[in-house]
């Protein structure tokens, strides 16, 4: 499944790349790069550490995007201000609003997020969706999580029963 993700994704990436100013960016670090880290890349990155805000497909030991990115990520580590689309790494954060999956060994979302978190440890500020892993944590939680260890700190303990389940529980946890 991943490899038919990055696999569309780069077909993507490459076709949109064929009309973009900023068709491949080049990345040792985000200062010595083929272009400035505010430059809009609407293509592929390919990085050793990478920096900017971007359209498309990412691959790097560490992708950073900044602003209002969108696309697939898929190296080591990958982060981001805003960002809509697929990180796949062994650590995924955002700051800001992330839609998407985010596909890790810790994702970790600090502001809205909306859509599939899967990995060991997953943490999200405001979770829209399904947290699935070992630790699911979200302060605000709609959706459901189903891992080892699930806490979602808007809940009561079962007093507002279907609706919310309880503040911690294994196996499962959800609030609507």
């Amino acid at each position: 499944m991943k490899t038919a993700l990055t696999i569309a994704a780069a077909l993507i990436a490459g076709a949109a790349s064929l009309h973009a100013d900023t068709p491949i960016q080049l990345s040792l670090t985000p200062d010595i790069a083929l272009y400035p880290k505010d430059t809009l890349v609407q293509g592929v990155s390919l990085n050793i550490w990478g920096e900017n805000p971007q359209n498309g497909l990412h691959l790097g030991l560490v992708n950073g995007s900044t602003g209002d990115s969108s696309g697939l990520s898929y190296g080591l580590a990958n982060y981001a201000e805003s960002f809509a689309g697929v990180q796949i790494g062994w650590v995924n954060v955002t700051t800001e609003h992330f839609a998407g999956v985010q596909d890790g060994w810790v994702n970790i979302s600090q502001g809205t997020f909306k859509g599939v978190q899967y990995g060991v440890v997953n943490v999200a500020e405001a979770a829209s969706g399904l947290q699935l892993g070992v630790v699911n944590y979200a302060k605000q939680l709609k959706g459901v999580q189903i891992g080892v260890v699930n806490v979602a700190m808007n809940n009561s303990w079962f007093d507002k029963f279907p609706d919310q389940f309880a503040r911690g529980f294994p196996i499962f946890n959800w609030s609507f």
